[in-house]
């Protein structure tokens, strides 16, 4: 299972590189938003002529330079994967200012083409043109390199807090299973050598990196075996429901991001109540996104913003989520009749 997760980790595209892919249709989108706002720009600081006229040909210039530039990052990111990220700011920033000067002087020769009488200074053009490159390739490549390194640190800190959180909640949940496998060694041996399997893979994966990747049913083979590891103390107190039939299995997703939450539901729904109760898990997968929601009774009586130490997983898995997905993903809690709904959402496309 392990060398699957790790194999898994590495197709990811977690590539370390600080340039994002301009092979990708959203980052090309806006690449041609930004080349027409600096046409916009170009147009209106020189007041003389027609503007409109001039926008026609400027904006046309700009575009071929912001197209071919995205073009040859594309083509040259394998390339710039194999170096640090120092050399590929560097070797970044020669090609798009070598991409300004072909362009340009293509641009320059067609202009006398369509226009003979344009009167042009040659190396005034080019030097004009590279200009604008320098001071903009410089800024859009310290842009990216701060967002690289500020992604980098926000990731860190989710994993440091993830690793102190797994910290935390290890020895409570290690003493309840070892008693529980302790008491059944000697009536139910079959049972108790299960037990002990299951907490062994469930502690190898709580003991991994929390970056790894794991497929959706890996991580839901982690949550069953949890849930069978409590069904040991708590019996027949613990129900579980399942509906996940319509998930798709293969999905990629960070570890340990349902088992926290299964651990909140039997913590604050079931130990609470002598009755115990049902947990329902329900995943589906509609359009884009892909949902988990998990219900959980609430005890008589018990108040609803009692223990609120769940909030401390809740925001860890969050964030864990929303740096592997973006804004799109994330976790929501709400109340609902006698109890409470923990829903787990993220895209359906490939992970970034």
């Amino acid at each position: 299972m392990r060398k699957a997760t790790s194999r898994q980790q590495g197709d990811s595209g977690r590539d370390g590189l600080f340039l994002p892919s301009f092979c990708e249709i959203r980052l090309v989108f806006a690449v041609v938003v930004i080349a027409e706002l600096l046409a916009f720009v170009l147009v209106l600081a020189d007041a003389a002529g027609d503007p409109w006229g001039d926008l026609g040909v400027t904006s046309l210039f700009v575009q071929w330079i912001a197209l071919a530039s995205a073009a040859v990052l594309c083509l040259a990111r394998p390339l710039l994967l194999r170096v640090s990220n120092s050399a590929a700011a560097l070797t970044g920033y020669l090609l798009l200012l070598l991409t300004t000067a072909l362009i340009s002087e293509v641009g320059f020769r067609l202009s006398h083409v369509v226009a003979p009488g344009h009167d042009a200074a040659h190396a005034e053009f080019l030097l004009r043109n590279l200009a604008i490159s320098a001071i903009l390739s410089a800024l859009v490549l310290r842009y990216l390199y701060v967002r690289h390194q500020w992604s980098q640190q926000i990731e860190a800190e989710a994993q440091a807090r993830v690793q102190a959180l797994q910290a935390r909640i290890r020895p409570h949940f290690l003493f309840n299973s070892m008693n529980s496998i302790a008491a059944l060694t000697r009536s139910d041996p079959e049972r108790a050598e299960a037990a002990v399997q299951d907490l062994a893979d469930l502690f190898r994966v709580s003991l991994g990196d929390a970056s790894d990747r794991v497929t959706l049913e890996e991580e839901l083979e982690v949550a069953r075996r949890y849930l069978r590891l409590e069904a040991l103390r708590l019996g027949e107190r613990l129900q579980v429901e399942w509906s996940i039939d319509r998930l798709p299995r293969k999905r990629l997703v960070p570890s340990l991001i349902l088992q926290p939450l299964l651990e909140n539901a039997v913590y604050h729904g079931i130990e609470p109540s002598a009755d115990g109760g049902r947990i329902c898990v329900h995943g589906a997968a509609q359009g884009r996104r892909i949902s988990i929601v998990i219900r959980n009774p609430r005890a008589a009586g018990q108040p609803a913003l009692q223990r609120r130490g769940h909030r401390i997983a809740l925001e860890n898995i969050r964030l864990r989520l929303q740096l592997a997905f973006g804004p799109h993903a994330g976790v929501a809690l709400r109340e609902v009749a006698q109890g409470f709904e923990t829903t787990l959402y993220f895209p359906r496309e490939k992970l970034r």
